[in-house]
């Protein structure tokens, strides 16, 4: 289906953030992505995931977290991309972004986090329990959200690697404090970044189906 395709920039307050937004003829929704600790919104595995999306009616925003500045700084200290508060902060802005702007404002919102990125995204969906419908996180960290776990209202699936064995412990403890409700989906045999084979298109095969009842839920 046709796909509309545009840089947008998005303002967080403190600064102002590059992002991608590509909308379907008639998108079901819309997923905004939260990568993971050091990568960008080019991350040729968010942008596989997010083509999958796209095919399937889904619209998605790719946005960074980080201005080019403080990629700098994080290059040499490594701190902003832990420092889950500010990356959630600005997820949570994305939200609202989205849903002020015409084209994207009627259509229901899910989370997409890798890495740190997805306490960043569950952050954001305990910030706007009545916009986000559906979180997805992909070889996460949902612990390091913390206290904000409990908030969080919107379906969660966590996808995690069978060989990622640190990772799936951490996502299995996360599970259990999330109060929504929680789906753990393990790929056998994937380790981190799902590089195995077949492995990334499980992971964006079980991400379309979480996403595509969302939209199919928030009908009349």
């Amino acid at each position: 289906m046709p796909t509309t395709s545009e840089a947008v920039a998005i303002d967080v307050g403190e600064v102002t953030l590059a992002g991608d937004l590509a909308l379907p003829e008639a998108a079901r929704g819309v997923v905004a992505f939260a990568h993971g600790s050091g990568s960008s919104r080019h991350s040729p595995r968010n942008r596989a995931v997010a083509d999958s999306l796209q095919r399937a009616g889904l619209g998605t925003l790719l946005m960074d977290l980080l201005s080019p500045g403080e990629e700098r700084v994080d290059m040499i200290t490594a701190e902003l991309r832990f420092d889950i508060p500010l990356l959630g902060r600005r997820m949570t802005a994305a939200v609202d972004w989205l849903g002020e702007r015409r084209g994207t404002g009627g259509l229901p919102v899910g989370l997409f986090g890798a890495s740190t990125g997805a306490a960043a995204a569950l952050v954001a969906a305990a910030d706007r329990p009545d916009r986000v419908r559906a979180v997805v996180s992909r070889g996460g960290r949902p612990d390091l959200a913390g206290a904000a776990l409990a908030g969080v209202r919107a379906p969660v699936l966590l996808v995690v690697g069978g060989a990622d064995h640190e990772v799936l412990r951490l996502n299995q403890e996360a599970a259990r404090r999330l109060t929504a409700p929680c789906t753990v989906r393990v790929i056998p045999g994937a380790t981190h970044l799902f590089e195995e084979p077949g492995a990334l298109e499980q992971v964006a095969d079980a991400a379309r189906g979480w996403f595509l009842r969302m939209s199919d839920e928030s009908g009349p």
